[in-house]
């Protein structure tokens, strides 16, 4: 998928923009999910708090810092139980700010990013990425109380993706059927709905 095929027209310095901003909200929910809260349901029906942490954790910060550097992710962190360490929220943050340091050097935004099943042209890896963060961001939140403050431009830019990419997503079961809501909508909740979530959805 070239960048000239998706409706992208942000800039890199826009989406590391957007990508300080989610990972500074991620980190805020991750910091208020309490120990006593890691058995309970998500809106991911097979994950629950725990298993959704560790995802999140593993794919939008070490993930994040690998595919800058166009290294692969070590086998073992998929199965670590991140949500068990001690200080994993305040880990978590600080894997973000090293992801982010990657991204801040030019090369990181240059050429594609081979994802083991498809290539893919760097800033849109870097716009995926944002929008896993910001999706399991709002999943996390809604399971712990919490609300995730997704701006114009997180949401934009997820409604962007989630549309983009859907088909792709739901190819590999990433994605659950589109949820209907009204055309007027905001953008956040029509990118929620996008990946198969109701933005409706009680928060815990």
């Amino acid at each position: 998928m070239s960048s000239e095929n998706s409706r992208n027209t942000a800039t890199d310095a826009d989406v590391y923009a957007l990508m300080e901003e989610c990972a500074a909200e991620a980190s805020r929910v991750a910091r208020g999910v309490r120990p006593e809260q890691l058995a309970g349901p998500t809106p991911c029906a097979d994950w629950d708090v725990r298993a959704l942490v560790n995802h999140w954790v593993c794919f939008t910060s070490h993930g994040l810092e690998h595919r800058a550097h166009r290294t692969p992710l070590p086998e073992e962190l998929p199965k670590r139980d991140f949500a068990a360490e001690p200080g994993w929220a305040e880990a978590y943050a600080a894997q973000l700010d090293r992801a982010l340091a990657a991204w801040a050097a030019p090369a990181a935004w240059e050429g594609d990013v081979d994802l083991g099943f498809l290539a893919m042209p760097a800033p849109e890896v870097a716009a995926v990425i944002v929008k896993e963060m910001a999706v399991h961001g709002w999943d996390v939140a809604r399971a712990t109380g919490q609300e995730f403050r997704a701006s114009a431009g997180i949401a934009a830019l997820v409604l962007r993706v989630a549309e983009d990419h859907g088909e792709m997503y739901r190819q590999y079961d990433g994605f659950a059927d589109p949820v209907p809501v009204p055309p007027d909508a905001p953008d956040f909740d029509r990118a929620l709905a996008a990946t198969g979530r109701d933005p409706r959805h009680p928060a815990a």
